[in-house]
């Protein structure tokens, strides 16, 4: 298996940064990918956001496996967090958030209330990983466009305060990665769905393992998409070349062009094109 990593500069920076900024925050708004919600998650997340009220956002919901979606809502929901299935893209389930905020900081408003402070908004820093959607969610969430927004890991770079509402004060964060990952199949699930540069990735590769979680989890899906006949014990490789065939992927006469081919494939798979998958589930 390849070896997965990415930790520009700007990351141990951001990092330093929400460690000063925690003090001022009542609710961390972790945003995961519904497709990997475990390999999607900072492990320092937990260290920075200990004694915090906390909310997982399971975003990108839409192109993850919808039955596999209502396992992980349970598992985080057992785990103390207060968990909700999202699509930034298109705004579905975002409209519940408030009210999951009043319930996560419940406590913290009361206290507030006994103190006579009335109307002190809540402040939530929202984090996540590169390429998560945190910059889409807000867009969204706050109903206008008030943070830069890119499909490509890194465009937030410095901090910004939102003010949402009179209850609702967030602090949008630089994506970053954590510097090792203990184990490299979470960096291969990261360059799946592009957390991780692809200009340091090999695509074919990713295609390779991708197709071969595909033929053993979710058999057909290949074949339907790319119009082609996969044997039981068929190399991912030959997969590549069948759909490089089919999909007229030539270089020059008739060499197939495998980059083409692979590169189609890992992004029919980012966009949901092949189908609603899920590349992990919590018992693993």
């Amino acid at each position: 298996m390849a070896n997965y990593q990415w930790y520009p500069g700007h990351m141990t920076k951001a990092k330093r940064m929400m460690q000063e900024d925690i003090k001022l925050i009542d609710l961390v708004v972790e945003l995961v990918d519904a497709r990997v919600p475990l390999s999607s998650r900072n492990p320092d997340i937990d260290d920075l956001g200990r004694n915090k009220s906390r909310i997982i956002l399971l975003n990108k919901s839409d192109l993850a496996d919808t039955r596999k979606n209502k396992i992980w809502m349970e598992y985080f929901a057992n785990k103390g967090f207060h968990a909700l299935e999202i699509n930034s893209r298109t705004g579905s389930g975002v409209k519940s958030i408030q009210s999951v905020v009043q319930e996560a900081c419940k406590e913290k408003i009361e206290r507030d209330r006994r103190r006579g402070i009335l109307n002190r908004p809540v402040r939530a820093m929202v984090v996540g990983i590169p390429n998560v959607g945190k910059s889409t969610f807000i867009n969204s969430f706050a109903g206008r466009a008030c943070t830069k927004t890119g499909n490509k890991p890194g465009v937030t770079k410095g901090k910004q305060w939102i003010r949402l509402n009179k209850g609702l004060e967030l602090l949008d964060t630089p994506g970053i990665l954590w510097p090792k990952f203990e184990d490299q199949t979470v960096g291969l699930r990261l360059a799946m769905i592009g957390s991780i540069n692809d200009e340091i990735v090999h695509l074919d590769e990713l295609a390779y393992d991708l197709i071969n979680f595909l033929c053993r989890e979710y058999p057909g899906l290949l074949e339907k998409r790319y119009d082609i006949e996969i044997l039981d014990d068929q190399d991912a490789y030959d997969t590549i070349k069948a759909v490089c065939v089919s999909k007229k992927c030539y270089l020059k006469g008739e060499e197939l062009d495998i980059m083409k081919a692979s590169s189609m494939i890992v992004d029919d798979f980012r966009n949901g094109r092949i189908g609603k998958i899920t590349l992990e589930m919590p018992e693993e």
